[in-house]
């Protein structure tokens, strides 16, 4: 039993420590990127059933930023809006400025609010 073992223990130590070592020295490997992507950040997520969510999504730094409002469901992901971050954003992880996102959102809301139902 212990001849049968230790060729399958010496594989798995192998594979660990090439991992470990890809890991390490993936920096320095030619071709491989530092990141595997734009900057994404998820600012804001709202659960609108047991397996939908609306999510705010800011991809992307300084001039090339936007901002998305995902529609997540088990089967799929789609793109409700779009709109370039505002360039006087202070930085990442700070909320969206009053001048941003959440203002036009409210402009929006505001028309629906007012008629013989609005709350007072």
């Amino acid at each position: 039993m212990l001849q049968n073992a230790l060729p399958a223990l010496g594989l798995l130590a192998l594979m660990v420590l090439l991992a470990w070592a890809l890991q390490r020295w993936r920096k320095h490997l030619p071709g491989l990127p530092a990141q595997g992507g734009p900057a994404l950040q998820v600012l804001h997520t709202v659960a609108l059933g047991p397996q939908q969510r609306l999510v705010t999504v800011q991809i992307g730094q300084g001039a090339d930023a936007q901002c998305l409002v995902l529609g997540v469901a088990p089967g799929s992901i789609n793109t409700l809006h779009t709109q370039p971050w505002p360039v006087d954003a202070t930085s990442a992880g700070t909320a969206a400025p009053s001048g941003g996102f959440a203002a036009r959102l409210a402009q929006l809301k505001n028309p629906l609010v007012q008629g013989p139902h609005a709350p007072r």
